[in-house]
């Protein structure tokens, strides 16, 4: 029988705060898998996280099919916004959420996998930051649009050229995208969809770059609409969700595990051919050119059968 198997590799997950997302349902794929878990998380975040974690609250989405409970063997503090702490502002160091930590930027990050783990095999971007994302494009400011591609894209451009030295050869990145990259998402602004268009692009690039490298593997996964907490930040997450129901070709629940089961297999020697891709994980809603749900096509008013096309 043909299994995912990813005993003895270790996978570092940059961008979990909670189990609502993508990062925690991969996390799960990839400790279902056989990988040991070691995660960043924004370091505002950091401390009820940690708590959150200790405490049990997540003890049901950390459920493993044979019944055990996904275990994270480090969490590093991440604000993949910044390289080194030489280019994080003095406010920042001195706010109350930061000042009780010394080192959270990409390269401390790099250095402590390194120092605590050597090399690693699996890399996975899960993070992503639109300070004006509710916001028209056409009223973004150059800060928040900046903002955005800093944080949303040009951090696994940084992570991965940190990371790529302490990873094994035949290692393998990936990051979450989303079909604004390519299709007019109204809603979805303040940079956030050149974000993405970025992230894809990027994709294809560094699968040549680190592939050449360092043969590490680089894809992308982009992905459907799930209610998380960072999604909702939008404020049209729940009618998107709807859209979704209501025109994707397969009619069932979308769910985060299906994500995380397709990073699972992208990560694994499974997938030892495929990189630079983005792969639409999705129920098929990116293959849609018209909306079903739409007055347009209420049988009452029109008879699609006999439309000419």
């Amino acid at each position: 029988m043909l299994k995912i198997d990813l005993k003895g590799k270790i996978a570092f997950i940059a961008g979990i705060a909670d189990d609502q997302g993508y990062g925690f349902a991969i996390a799960r794929s990839l400790a279902a898998a056989g990988a040991t878990i070691i995660v960043g998380t924004w370091v505002p975040l950091m401390r009820i996280f940690t708590t959150n974690l200790a405490n049990g609250k997540f003890d049901a989405s950390r459920q493993l099919p044979d019944g055990s409970l996904m275990e994270i063997a480090k969490i590093y503090p991440l604000d993949a916004s910044f390289d080194t702490m030489d280019d994080v502002p003095e406010e920042i160091k001195q706010n109350k959420r930061y000042k009780d930590f010394d080192a959270y930027t990409i390269s401390d990050v790099a250095k402590a996998i390194s120092n605590d783990y050597g090399k690693i095999d699996i890399f996975i971007h899960s993070l992503a930051n639109g300070p004006e994302v509710i916001k028209p494009l056409l009223e973004t400011s150059r800060k928040g649009y900046l903002a955005a591609l800093s944080a949303s894209s040009y951090s696994m451009v940084s992570l991965l050229a940190h990371l790529g030295p302490h990873m094994n050869a035949g290692g393998a990145a990936l990051s979450l995208t989303y079909i604004a990259s390519e299709r007019a998402i109204p809603g979805y602004g303040g940079g956030m969809s050149s974000a993405k268009a970025a992230l894809e692009s990027d994709t294809r690039t560094l699968a040549w770059e680190a592939g050449q490298k360092w043969d590490i593997r680089v894809c992308t996964i982009s992905a459907g609409v799930w209610g998380s907490r960072a999604a909702r930040a939008i404020g049209i997450t729940d009618q998107m969700i709807e859209y979704t129901i209501a025109n994707a070709p397969l009619e069932h629940t979308f769910h985060p595990q299906d994500v995380g089961n397709t990073a699972a297999f992208l990560m694994s020697p499974l997938a030892a051919a495929i990189t630079g891709v983005t792969l639409y994980v999705d129920n098929g809603m990116h293959a849609m050119g018209i909306a079903l749900d739409s007055p347009a096509f209420n049988p009452a008013e029109t008879e699609l059968a006999n439309v000419e096309l």
